[in-house]
């Protein structure tokens, strides 16, 4: 039953950090492009493979760290299920080529910050 709290403590943590960048980039930004949920993808992979780089390599995070920041922020910080539907609506709104272009940046960019944080995690010895 500890399990289920230390994941919900990092699932409100990582849903409200989600709402919140997402709204501060929309006010800078405009609304215009999902800035915030390729931000949030692309932060999120980084921080991911960061600390599953450095938890198997450099530190050990202890079980209820692990749920708590990998299953329960993370789970809730990333936004794909977002994503895909907003990618969608671009496809409805005859928006094909803004669609597309969401779809390789939420990609591309997670997939590098991924890698970068693996990279940076490598970079503790």
């Amino acid at each position: 039953m500890t399990h289920i709290l230390w994941i919900s403590i990092g699932a409100v943590l990582g849903a409200n950090a989600r709402y919140f960048i997402s709204l501060w980039l929309g006010g800078k930004l405009g609304v215009d492009f999902p800035y915030g949920t390729l931000v949030v993808n692309a932060s999120g992979s980084l921080i991911l493979g960061f600390l599953v780089a450095a938890g198997a390599h450099y530190f050990i995070l202890s079980p209820q760290l692990r749920l708590m920041m990998m299953v329960g922020f993370l789970g809730s910080f990333t936004t794909f299920s977002t994503f895909a539907v907003e990618s969608i609506g671009f496809w409805q709104n005859e928006r094909g080529w803004a669609g597309l272009a969401n779809i390789f940046a939420n990609n591309g960019i997670s997939l590098l910050f991924a890698a970068l944080g693996i990279l940076l995690a490598r970079q503790l010895r």
